[in-house]
């Protein structure tokens, strides 16, 4: 898996200071995407364990609120395979730090269905995962304020309760 950017200091993608890892590919090509260089999945740099040490070192901050996965697409297969084992190291290593995940898959259709049923890292990541925020980014439903998301059809999706309930629970910012 490559990766495009990792940065420390993220307050655009999820509650509180982040860390976020960019990864590298994407099929979806969504019309105004903020990142088309992130597309390749040979951009940017392989992922190898200086990163993962740079993550890390970054999460022991506490006033870092989690980690953010965005891209290109994490839930590409191929980028899913990589990411289990940090997400897991993750988790266990700061388990009151949270993990948001942008995704253009639908949560229930792909996701939930599609994924769960065929690709073990998915149910991995999923248990792991606090909030994903998924649906493509759709230029003409692009609202500027929107919080956390580009476009009003994404959702911000709180995982556990999606999973207990078998159906999409949107996430309460208020929390």
């Amino acid at each position: 898996m490559n990766y495009a950017d990792i940065k420390v200091a993220d307050v655009a993608n999820g509650t509180g200071v982040r860390v976020s890892l960019f990864v590298s590919g994407c099929r979806h090509h969504c019309k105004g995407c903020f990142n088309p260089q992130a597309w390749d999945f040979q951009y940017g740099n392989q992922y190898c364990k200086e990163a993962e040490d740079k993550i890390m070192e970054e999460l022991e901050k506490p006033y870092v609120e989690g980690l953010t996965l965005l891209g290109g697409e994490p839930l590409e297969p191929e980028n899913q395979k990589g990411l289990v084992e940090l997400v897991e190291k993750v988790k266990q290593r700061f388990p009151n730090k949270t993990i948001w995940c942008y995704t253009g898959y639908d949560f229930e259709k792909d996701v939930l269905g599609n994924m769960c049923e065929n690709l073990e890292e998915t149910n991995k990541l999923l248990k792991c995962i606090d909030v994903i925020v998924d649906g493509k980014f759709e230029e003409e439903n692009k609202k500027v304020g929107l919080r956390f998301r580009g476009s009003t059809n994404q959702r911000i999706i709180d995982v556990p309760e999606s999973i207990k309930n078998k159906k999409a629970v949107l996430f309460t910012l208020d929390k």
